[in-house]
């Protein structure tokens, strides 16, 4: 009886699941990146901008009462930038993309059927998750951008990244449980626990602060520079927190990095964690004090997203390892 996946199977699984990952991470960026620019309404309509499946280049080819048709739909401001819809309309080809990468990793997930159901039953919740993760980016353009949506949205682009790190994860298992991971403190694995579990709240204060940044933004009454004066006390939290976040996250890369043999799985990740999270404080600094340049905020949020995503393997990966 069979009791582990062909090996090829394997590698083909794990190669579209990490391809897959990566591209959910760039969905992210290009997401923060439009929600920075405040391109979000770029394409005032959903699935299709300004009624066609490829966007106008110029205003001269919409209708000249396109104002008026969209305001009657709902629609407070659709004044056509060219730079704002094609913005926007990238965006949905990277989520369409990103459809397609998660069809090929279900399908390469149905491998595991017969060894290892739960990489299938992962791949098949990523797979509903993105639909969910679709039907919401029409409720953000139909919401007319309600910060609370976009979070929302946000968010549920995390889940779905932490979802396909665990499937890719656990379908290595075999390799993974050769690590030999002894030479670790034995508190290693609760700290880690609790580095997740700050970086999830250090997220979580930041989201309320990127919808502080968008009711600014949409108000336009104030220069980028003097936002931070009316920011709520959650920044100054926030900021304050992102020392603590360095400080213990700079003590597992260490751990991992003096413990283990150079060229170790875990060794690797722990230098990748470590620059990471300095990179990330770099990008906080640069927000909070250079006046808040937009270029700054979805490089913040995805780096933000990539140390959980980091952590979140760590702690996977730990399961199957010799500890």
């Amino acid at each position: 009886m069979q009791t582990t996946a062909d090996s090829a199977a394997v590698t083909r699984f794990a190669r579209i699941g990490i391809i897959t990952i990566a591209a959910v991470y760039f969905l992210i960026m290009v997401g923060g990146i439009v929600r920075a620019s405040g391109a979000g309404m770029g394409c005032p309509d959903w699935p299709t901008c300004f009624g066609r499946l490829v966007p106008p280049t110029d205003e001269s080819q919409l209708p000249a009462n396109y104002h008026e048709i969209y305001a009657e739909r709902g629609y407070a401001d659709t004044r056509f930038n060219p730079v704002k819809t094609w913005t926007e309309y990238v965006n949905r080809l990277v989520g369409v993309s990103i459809g397609l990468l998660i069809i090929a990793t279900l399908y390469r997930s149905l491998a595991f059927w017969k060894t290892d159901r739960a990489v299938t039953w992962l791949a098949l919740a990523v797979f509903l998750a993105v639909g969910f993760q679709g039907w919401l980016g029409s409720a953000v353009v139909a919401s007319n951008l309600r910060p609370v949506m976009i979070t929302a949205h946000m968010l549920m682009a995390f889940a779905i990244v932490c979802l396909l790190i665990y499937a890719v994860t656990r379908s290595q298992r075999r390799y993974l449980e050769t690590l030999d991971l002894t030479r670790l403190p034995p508190r290693f694995r609760t700290v880690l626990m609790a580095a997740m579990g700050m970086t999830l709240l250090q997220i979580a204060m930041g989201t309320q602060i990127r919808e502080s940044v968008d009711v600014m933004a949409a108000a336009a009454s104030t220069d980028r520079g003097l936002w931070r004066e009316n920011f709520p006390l959650i920044f100054y939290v926030h900021r304050s927190f992102s020392a603590l976040i360095l400080g213990i996250n700079l003590w597992l890369a260490w751990k991992m990095v003096k413990g283990l043999p150079a060229g170790s799985l875990y060794a690797r990740f722990g230098m990748a964690l470590a620059g990471l999270v300095a990179a990330a404080v770099a990008a906080g600094v640069t927000l909070d004090r250079l006046g808040f340049p937009a270029i700054a905020q979805p490089l913040h949020l995805v780096l933000a997203n990539l140390i959980f995503g980091t952590q979140f393997f760590l702690f996977v990966a730990g399961r199957y390892a010799r500890r």
